[in-house]
């Protein structure tokens, strides 16, 4: 069976998320930003054996400590799409810029195209491409367990930033509305920050994306 832990990570407190299967406790890690002790803690304390990193995206706070949690334990990044190479390129000035330790560029050992899947142990996850906050913005979708995890598209009551480089409103509602919502309505997400939600209550009562 499917299961995740969620751990805030760095000053912005980052929704960095341990997934595992608890058949084979094969684990990957999605958006390892910062603060690697707290993370490496936790998968000792479950017996997990890490296999992956995977990356929703690569702001400072969700890839920050990737290319260092990397070289440390011998893993593989999978992630993002390819749309946001300039953005890994740029992650030494994104440190230096909002006070991060320093961050290491990194080549992905895979990117990622919408369609794809991931394994970790005996479950399979769904990547769908879903630009606007950055445009090389990925999600991680269980549809037997019921949950996505969303990186910064889509939080519970708001939506992605988009006036970063590269940005865009218009493709963050269409990633949300097209490639979100047919996940169905019971799917619960996990943000990049903050609680998580259901995309039936956000189509509800989100200001930014509920249906009219």
């Amino acid at each position: 069976m499917f299961r995740y832990q969620t751990i805030p990570v760095t000053a912005f407190q980052q929704n960095c998320s341990l997934v595992w299967c608890d058949q084979t406790l094969q684990a990957a890690v999605i958006d390892p930003g910062g603060d690697l002790d707290l993370v490496l803690a936790q998968v000792d304390r479950l017996g997990l054996t890490l296999h992956a990193i995977w990356l929703t995206h690569a702001h400072i706070d969700h890839a920050g400590a990737a290319g260092t949690l990397a070289h440390k334990l011998a893993l593989p990044i999978i992630g993002p799409h390819k749309g946001d190479q300039f953005w890994i390129d740029g992650l030494p000035e994104q440190s230096a810029m909002f006070g991060f330790p320093p961050a290491q560029t990194f080549t992905p050992t895979r990117w990622l195209q919408d369609g794809d899947t991931l394994q970790v142990g005996n479950s399979t996850l769904t990547v769908h491409h879903c630009p606007g906050h950055t445009p090389g913005h990925v999600v991680f979708h269980s549809s037997d367990a019921g949950r996505a995890f969303v990186g910064d598209v889509l939080f519970a009551g708001s939506i992605g930033r988009t006036d970063f480089p590269q940005g865009d409103l218009d493709t963050l509602l269409a990633s949300i509305r097209n490639r979100l919502w047919p996940m169905g309505d019971e799917t619960v997400f996990i943000p990049g920050h903050g609680p998580e939600s259901t995309f039936g209550r956000e189509r509800r009562t989100n200001p930014y994306v509920a249906d009219n």
